[in-house]
């Protein structure tokens, strides 16, 4: 394995590389995961130094798994911990097919030319792309991910390069960037011909059926993108920095991935942690209960008992309390802009229904309505749910657009027998109210009702007020939280709810 010198930069080291160069990369590497939110302590740290010092750096694979059950917590934390690993402990520096023959020639590919040579003439682009997709298809077909892993580092090096290598001179506008070769290479229209190259007997397709067959080669086609992403971050932090390029280059864990930014593939794998985290959540409020249960001392009683043991209050006496479970409204927006927050929300709120001693549930565009039937049927499907709330419930009027304040109204007119002492409302919404009236007496009817109210809002605090934002009016009657992600959104049930 060829290690770099130091964390953050691109020169080579052998691998005897001096224990100080191993420890700051080791630090760089835990520092990185740390600003990616992984809760990685000196113990862990401490840890992960000893599995390099058992485990060596002959063989990298050996030391990523050693790393990962010495740093990691949870399974989600994966995929940020190997974007980061393959930045600070990457096989070699520099051109792919030089970090190959540096690390061991058998793996060199004898076709490709050797991008070092003086007097090497450079291909034309187009027979470049169209000899790459065709080796391409090939590997996809055979599913050889050696050759897939050849072909995504000569693909960045042929149509990655931005920047200097143009002409722009610009200080810092240099890199690599897997979006630009993915342009150029076009992976995903090889569809059509690594199906009928599997089809036609090419291999790779053993207990597969014909219908199964496309979702198999996308899935293929998915893992070489990933290939490409990871082969530029590796050249770029050769050029940006190691660091640097781990700040800002690594995607976040699932849980802090903000609603409004997620995609969809994201928001679907995002909907699958809402029974984990349900059941995180409801183990800490029953322990929550269990400790309020007890109440605060009864110093009179705890007084009394200490006669009988010389006035020492051994045995302390509590005012005994039954607190009852909460009753929960919630109030969401299913407007198009922050659907994705408020069906991640609901069905956190459903798995963690026995949790409250009754929930209601209202939806609303400009009109609101009661939902609470279409959630307990809604089967756990978000997308179903979401169609249904949209086409039996009557949440949108004369247009289409939020409106909050007329929402509210409605709220407060029809349903406000559902508020009570007892009651937490928590209201889901980037209050954009299209520059209508926000009617803040209807939320003042609400708030006046209700034990607590809570505004959710999945807009960063920097947002609110800008544009047609209603945050900071409505903030001035309620309390708003700032909910980005499905980790702020977490901490904020553990936190605020009451027992």
């Amino acid at each position: 394995m060829t290690v770099p010198a130091q964390a953050g930069d691109g020169a080579a080291a052998a691998p005897g590389a001096p224990t100080a160069d191993l420890a700051a990369r080791l630090t760089g590497f835990v520092r990185a995961l740390r600003t990616h939110g992984l809760r990685i302590g000196p113990a862990e740290t401490v840890d992960a130094a000893a599995v390099l010092d058992v485990l060596g750096l002959a063989d990298r694979e050996q030391v990523r798994a050693g790393l990962a059950a010495a740093l990691l917590r949870s399974d989600g934390q994966r995929a940020v911990f190997d974007a980061a690993f393959d930045l600070f402990f990457p096989l070699g520096v520099g051109d792919p097919e030089a970090v190959r023959r540096a690390a061991d020639p058998a793996l060199a590919d004898p076709t490709a030319p050797d991008p070092t040579a003086p007097d090497a003439a450079a291909p034309d682009p187009a027979a470049l792309r169209e000899d790459l997709r065709e080796r391409l298809a090939v590997a996809l077909a055979a599913d050889d991910r050696a050759a897939q892993a050849r072909l995504a580092g000569e693909a960045v090096a042929a149509f990655g390069r931005y920047g200097t290598a143009g002409g722009s001179g610009r200080p810092g506008s240099d890199g690599w960037s897997a979006h630009q070769t993915l342009g150029r290479l076009a992976p995903e229209t090889l569809l059509a011909r690594v199906l009928a190259a599997l089809r036609a007997g090419a291999g790779g397709t053993d207990g597969l059926d014909d219908h199964l067959l496309p979702d198999e080669i996308r899935r293929r086609v998915q893992d070489f993108r990933a290939m490409v992403a990871t082969e530029a971050r590796r050249r770029a932090a050769e050029v940006r920095g190691t660091e640097h390029i781990a700040e800002r280059a690594v995607a976040p864990s699932l849980d802090r991935i903000d609603f409004l930014a997620a995609g969809r593939d994201q928001l679907a794998e995002l909907r699958r942690t809402v029974h984990p985290l349900a059941r995180k959540l409801a183990t800490r409020l029953a322990a929550r209960r269990r400790r309020a249960a007890r109440g605060h001392i009864d110093l009179r009683r705890t007084l009394r008992r200490s006669l009988s043991t010389g006035g020492v209050p051994l045995r302390p006496a509590h005012r005994l309390r039954r607190p009852a479970r909460p009753e929960l409204v919630l109030l969401c927006d299913v407007s198009g802009s922050v659907a994705g927050f408020s069906d991640f929300t609901l069905l956190l709120v459903q798995a963690m229904r026995d949790q409250f001693s009754r929930i209601r549930v209202f939806a609303f565009v400009n009109r609101t309505a009661e939902v609470t039937d279409l959630l307990t049927r809604g089967g756990g499907d978000p997308a179903a749910l979401a169609r249904r709330i949209l086409t039996e419930a009557k949440v949108t009027g004369y247009h289409g657009n939020s409106d909050y304040g007329s929402a509210l109204r409605e709220f407060a007119d029809r349903h406000l027998d559902a508020v009570g002492p007892r009651t937490s409302v928590l209201i889901l919404g980037d209050a954009r109210n299209n520059h209508r009236d926000p009617d803040l007496p209807a939320l003042g009817l609400i708030a006046a009702r209700a034990h607590r109210v809570h505004w959710l809002n999945p807009e960063q605090p920097a947002l609110w007020g800008t544009g047609d934002s209603a945050a900071p009016a409505y903030a001035g009657v309620v309390e708003m939280h700032c909910c980005r992600n499905a980790r702020r959104l977490g901490e904020f049930i553990a936190r605020l709810l009451p027992v």
